[in-house]
């Protein structure tokens, strides 16, 4: 089973390129904090790079900004080229295939910078904040059944 789950904030802005048959594709790298620092060190974080394709990637690139926080799954691709100097590179990354805020409009961030004016602004739920245990609170009448 090849399964990534991640949520950690963008490193820098999505990249939205279009391949050359028009399939609009996004890079971007999430830093995810470490579970655990050493004591008297700061925590580390991983930078993982990935790749969004179809809607997905407009979704992103249109939605999302550097510092934000994100959560997303998909599986990890490995692939191979060879640069100008004729070296071969290889690259792990993850293919997102799904993803969504991992924080609400009111939190930190950079969430403010939006493509739209604020008079055209889509309309996003706005999640509860966490409580302590890093959980959402759930009121009754949320659920679905």
């Amino acid at each position: 089973m090849n399964k990534v789950v991640l949520v950690g904030r963008l490193a820098r802005d999505p990249e939205l390129r279009t391949t050359q048959s028009g399939t609009p594709v996004v890079s971007f790298t999430v830093a995810c904090d470490r579970r655990f620092a050493r004591q008297g060190e700061e925590r580390q974080a991983d930078f993982i790079g990935c790749v969004a394709w179809n809607k997905t990637a407009e979704f992103i690139s249109r939605y999302f900004t550097k510092g934000m926080r994100i959560a997303l799954d998909g599986r990890i691709q490995t692939r191979t080229y060879d640069d100008q100097s004729g070296n071969k590179r290889y690259i792990t990354e993850v293919v997102v295939e799904d993803v969504e805020f991992a924080q609400s409009k009111t939190e930190g961030g950079s969430y403010q910078a939006s493509p739209y004016p604020a008079s055209q602004s889509p309309a996003m739920p706005q999640a509860p904040s966490a409580d302590i245990d890093g959980f959402m609170p759930v009121e009754e009448e949320d659920l679905p059944f």
